[in-house]
């Protein structure tokens, strides 16, 4: 269903999250990565990339130490740290395309193939950049298509995570949570209803009423779902039964 170039897109995102933090502090806090600092930041996108790259490059089927990353530290001087930044994202589109998008590889959610890392770290990339932006107090947006993917991919990794580590489900049975994007064109891509089924967390592109339901642009919806927007603060509509949204973003990952 994805109208998205998952590759393009992420060096897209690569290239605003680097000209986003330019000129900024690099001691500036980031509220929304609470503990964090800009320069912190810019080590976890730009490490989590050469991760992933060297994940794929050696076609590994188990897990890599982050601390043992080629590269994983950026240089001193801004410019060379965005070029670090650049570099690394790259590395990624470049690793996937010489060992094939569908060779399997590990990944947290168990193997799979290559290019689940370049969609992963679109994503990862993408609300990161609008870490920087709230920090910084900058504009953020995203093309209605990539941040509905974005949504999309969350999901589905709630639907393979949620519960898996004893803790509890984000919705109690009999709950759902419809997300309704408003933006023209996404059509089904732009809906989302999710509820427990046999203990799991099942989702589908399904328009419903929901329990709760949200609705509003594809980027606030995102931003919401994960935490770095109130929706007090946006203009989503919020319908139903409000503890319900409280409880799936109480028991939901940032």
């Amino acid at each position: 269903m994805t109208r998205v170039d998952h590759a393009s897109a992420f060096l897209e995102q690569n290239r605003a999250f680097s000209d986003l933090i330019g000129n900024a502090d690099e001691s500036q806090p980031v509220p929304t990565c609470p503990g964090w600092s800009l320069s912190q930041l810019i080590r976890h996108v730009g490490r989590g990339d050469r991760w992933a790259a060297q994940i794929v490059r050696d076609k590994l089927d188990v897990p890599l130490d982050f601390r043992s990353v080629e590269g994983g530290k950026p240089p001193p001087g801004r410019d060379d740290a965005i070029s670090w930044l650049l570099g690394g994202a790259q590395l990624l589109v470049d690793a996937v395309e010489q060992a094939g998008g569908e060779t399997p590889v590990w990944t947290f959610l168990g193997n799979r193939p290559a290019n689940w890392w370049i969609r992963r770290r679109l994503h990862e990339t993408a609300v990161h950049r609008a870490d920087v932006a709230i920090a910084i107090g900058a504009e953020f947006s995203l093309d209605a298509d990539v941040a509905a993917d974005g949504i999309t991919e969350w999901l589905e990794r709630i639907a393979i995570q949620a519960g898996s580590d004893g803790t509890a489900l984000p919705l109690d049975g009999g709950d759902t949570i419809h997300v309704h994007a408003t933006d023209s064109g996404l059509n089904e891509a732009g809906e989302w209803t999710a509820a427990v089924n046999d203990g799991r967390i099942t989702w589908s592109h399904e328009h419903g009423k929901g329990t709760v339901a949200l609705r509003g642009g594809a980027t606030e919806l995102l931003l919401a779902l994960v935490r770095r927007v109130s929706i007090a603060d946006t203009g989503i509509e919020l319908f139903g039964d409000d503890s319900v949204w409280q409880k799936w973003l109480d028991r939901t990952p940032l």
